[in-house]
Parts: C-alpha cells; sequence; structure tokens
C-alpha cells in the first residue's frame, strides 16, 4: 500500500511528463501516418536528458494516448489513425455523417479508458507474478525465451510470412555486425572502424518507423481527397445507452487485455476480434456497419485493453507484446533500463511509478477526450507543409542527440530510404527490429550457457521451462502458418 502511495505522488509531482506523453500521443494518433512507436521516437531526444522513471511515464502516456487517438480520424474522416483503430471506422464513419460524431468520439474515449484501466488492473496484478517466476530462469530458459520472442515475427509479417521472415532475418544479419559477445572479435565490419560498435539502434528505429513513415506520406499526397466532418459538438451518450454498452465494454477490455499478453499480437488483431464478438453476441447484428454504438465501444476498449497487457511480457521478460512495445523496449535499453525480472526487484520505483502513470493516465485521456472533442476536426487540418517539416526536424534532432553524431543522422536517413522501399514492397519493418532487439540477447545467453556447461548443447534442453518455451516458439511458427493456409482456402 505504502509502495503505491508513493508511486501515485511521484507521478502527481512530475505530472507534466505524463501529461505531454499522453496529449502529444493523442496528437500523433489523431493524425494518419502517424502511429504510437512513431511518437515514442519523437519522444527520443527528450528521453535522453530525464530520469528513466520520467522515461517510462512518458512512454506510457504515448503509448495509451496514441491507442485512443487512432479513433478520432477513424471516426471524423473515414481514415484510421493508427491500425488499431481500423474496425472503428466501420461504425464511427457512419455515424458521424449522421450527425452524430460527438456521441461517437464520446462513446469512443469512454470505452478507451475502460479498456485501458481494465488492463493497467491487470498489469499490476499479473507482472510482479510472472517477474518472480522469471527470477528463476538461467540462460538456458532465456535462451529458449529468445527463440520464442523470434518466432513473433511469423506473427507481425503483415500480409506475407516468407516476407516478415527475410526481414526479421535482415535484423539478425544487422545485430551480427560489429564486436563478437564472446569472443571480442570483429564480424561483417570490412575493416570500417565506425562498424564496430553495429548499428546503433536510434537512428536505426528512426529510420524504419518515421523516416520511412513520412517518406510514404509524401508519396500518395495528391491522391486521395478525403471529406472532412466540419463540425463537432460534444455529446455524451445517455445512460441507457451506456447501461447497454457495459456488457460489451467489460468483455471487450478482457479480450484485448488477454490477446494483449500474447506476444506478436496487438491492438488490430483485438480490436476486429472484440467487433466480431459484439456483433455476434448482440441481439441486432443487422445494425453493425450502419452507425451501432457497439461497434465503437468493442474495438476501442479492446485494443487500449492491449495496451497494459502488452507491458506484461515486455517487462517481466523483455518479450515485446507488438511493434510499439518493440520500439518502447529499444528506448528502455537506450536510457539504460533493462527489462526483466530484475527490475522489479532492483528497481521497484520505477514500477510503481510505471502502474500508477498508466492508471493515471486513463483518466487523462478521459479528460483531455471529452474536452476536446470540439477541437479535434481542426487538429484532423494541420497542413501537411506544416506537419512534415516538424517531424523531420525532430527524427533529424533525435538522430543527433543519441551520440552527437552527424554519421547518426546520415544512418537514419539510409534506414528511412530502406523502410520506404520495404513498406512499398510489403516487408514489414517490426520484424527487423524485433530481430536486431532480440537477435543480441540469444546469442549472448546461448554463449553463457554453454560457457557454464563446457560446450554441452543438452543444456539447452534439460530445462521444463525451456521446453515450455520451445513448444511455444513450434505452436507460433504452426499457427501462423496456419491462418496462411486458411486465407489462401478463402481465396
Amino acid at each position: 500500500m505504502q509502495a503505491a502511495i508513493e508511486g501515485i505522488l511521484y507521478v502527481v509531482t512530475h505530472f507534466p511528463f505524463l501529461f505531454i506523453g499522453v496529449a502529444g500521443g493523442i496528437l500523433v494518433g489523431a493524425l494518419p501516418g502517424l502511429s504510437g512507436s512513431t511518437g515514442i521516437i519523437l519522444l527520443l531526444p527528450f528521453l535522453l536528458y530525464v530520469e528513466p522513471a520520467e522515461a517510462l511515464i512518458m512512454m506510457s502516456g504515448m503509448f495509451c494516448g496514441s491507442m485512443y487517438g487512432g479513433s478520432i480520424s477513424a471516426i471524423l474522416i473515414s481514415t484510421p489513425g493508427t491500425p488499431s483503430a481500423a474496425a472503428t471506422v466501420l461504425d464511427g464513419y457512419p455515424l458521424a455523417k449522421q450527425g452524430k460524431a460527438g456521441k461517437a468520439l464520446a462513446v469512443s474515449t469512454i470505452a478507451s479508458t475502460a479498456g485501458g484501466v481494465i488492463s493497467t488492473l491487470c498489469l499490476i496484478l499479473l507482472a510482479p507474478q510472472l517477474a518472480r517466476l522469471a527470477l528463476k530462469f538461467g540462460p538456458a530458459e532465456y535462451f529458449a525465451l529468445m527463440i520464442f520472442g523470434l518466432t513473433i515475427m511469423a506473427s507481425v509479417s503483415a500480409s506475407s510470412l516468407l516476407k516478415g521472415l527475410l526481414s526479421g532475418f535482415f535484423g539478425l544479419l544487422l545485430a551480427m555486425v560489429g564486436l563478437d559477445p564472446t569472443l571480442g572479435t570483429p564480424r561483417f565490419t570490412f575493416g570500417i572502424t565506425r562498424l564496430l560498435t553495429g548499428f546503433s539502434m536510434v537512428p536505426v528505429l528512426i529510420g524504419l518507423f518515421a523516416f520511412s513513415e513520412v517518406f510514404a506520406q509524401l508519396a500518395e499526397l495528391g491522391k486521395k481527397a478525403i471529406p472532412h466532418v466540419e463540425k463537432v459538438r460534444s455529446s455524451l451518450p445517455s445512460w441507457t445507452e451506456l447501461k447497454d454498452l457495459i456488457p460489451v465494454i467489460l468483455g471487450s477490455s478482457l479480450l484485448g487485455t488477454i490477446i494483449g499478453i500474447i506476444p506478436g499480437t496487438g491492438g488490430a488483431i483485438a480490436s476486429f476480434m472484440a467487433y466480431n464478438e459484439a456483433r455476434r453476441f448482440s441481439k441486432h447484428p443487422e445494425t453493425f456497419g450502419t452507425g451501432e454504438l457497439a461497434g465503437i465501444a468493442a474495438p476501442e476498449s479492446a485494443n487500449n485493453g492491449t495496451t497494459g497487457g502488452a507491458m506484461i511480457p515486455m517487462l517481466t521478460l523483455g518479450i515485446p507484446g507488438d511493434v510499439v512495445t518493440a520500439v518502447m523496449l529499444g528506448a528502455l535499453l537506450l536510457i539504460g533500463v533493462r527489462p526483466g525480472p530484475l527490475l522489479f526487484s532492483q528497481t521497484p520505483h520505477i514500477i510503481h511509478a510505471l502502474f500508477a502513470g498508466f492508471m493515471i493516465a486513463q483518466f487523462l485521456i478521459l479528460a483531455l477526450g471529452l474536452i476536446t472533442i470540439p477541437l479535434f476536426p481542426r487538429v484532423l487540418k494541420v497542413p501537411v507543409g506544416i506537419l512534415y517539416p516538424i517531424v523531420l526536424a525532430l527524427c533529424f534532432l533525435g538522430a543527433y542527440s543519441y551520440g552527437n553524431s552527424v554519421y547518426d543522422m546520415g544512418l537514419a536517413i539510409v534506414f528511412g530510404l530502406l523502410g520506404y522501399f520495404m513498406k512499398k514492397h510489403g516487408f514489414a519493418a517490426a520484424p527487423t527490429i524485433l530481430g536486431l532487439i532480440l537477435g543480441p540477447m540469444a546469442e549472448r545467453e546461448l554463449g553463457r550457457a554453454l560457457i557454464i556447461s563446457h560446450g554441452d548443447w543438452t543444456v539447452l534442453f534439460k530445462s521444463p521451462i525451456a521446453l515450455l518455451f520451445y513448444g511455444l516458439a513450434i505452436f507460433s511458427v504452426w499457427y501462423s502458418f496456419r491462418g496462411i493456409h486458411r486465407a489462401r482456402s478463402k481465396g
């Protein structure tokens, strides 16, 4: 109880950091083309100069805020700001065309808050227990865990499993550049001194996610005009409407939290599953797609429910639950915070501040969301001539500030062009980041296990926990192939 109070007091005294994260996240999520991962990358220049707890609070606020913000553009202009809000378009935009955009936004805000609160409670209850279990892990168990984490590449491979795996192996190849962690010998440096330290995480993240997204959006300028809702009045749903939505919100929030805990899933999967279940159990399924409030509440409570769920494996095991937490994991490593069970035992103040910040962020989303409903149309009309130069300037600042090097800025541009090529040809960037982050960890733990066992490879298969993770890895790959086979069977 005392630890919880200390965490709340810490967040209250550092409230500006949380406010910047949440407000910035809502803005980033609402602007089509930008996402939570892009928002966290834009925060990097500031995260390097604050305390780890403050940095984690800002990133958590950005994560939650961007997840909610995607519904704003989905409802008002039929363009989801983030992939997680894709299902919200189905009923949100029809309501906006009926002149009920204010009510649709209010339901989205309330459902998002409820989903976030439920997932935060699950985070608080489950994460410490899982961290205690993870304290029993040795090098063999961690190696098996990293292998399971690498199989997530198949789950975040966008439309093509083959292209996703190639992207992931490219990330593993990038991770091998530099000095061997066990022997200390150079690998793939080609005599270039700068490559002895490998590729820095900051320019790679900024290039693959932020620069590539800006390049992709600039390439689409002028191709399609989207009608905007010119004026929105705030209109809260009635008590009767809210009462009917409570079962949908509770069920979808729990579903989203469970899906968020499973690595490699994310808000997009959770939102469509929740939408489908809400329609299935509805007394009037034929109204879905024509402006049904439950069609907004279900996906929004589910995708915000994944936020707390995705943080559980990331904080306790160092395995990102989705693309945003993969970027967040890279940012944490950059500021000296290593997720894992020791994070709970050695730096409990950071965890308590995170729990309190995550909970307060949900109610901050509720307040900001309801207050700013009339302002949303103006936010979505920010000219690209103003928006993209600001984003590019922040990207350059983030790339330069990490190592105070123009080389890192050039590296970010190179990876930005590479990311744009990957995006244009259907190669997902997330597997590359997973390979770059998890590959060195797997190699390091493998080396430790073999050193301890004096080169006995069977040590990797003697632990029940390790065997469990190998089994999960096999299941993950099988499930991905099964999904592709089903998609092909349906034509």
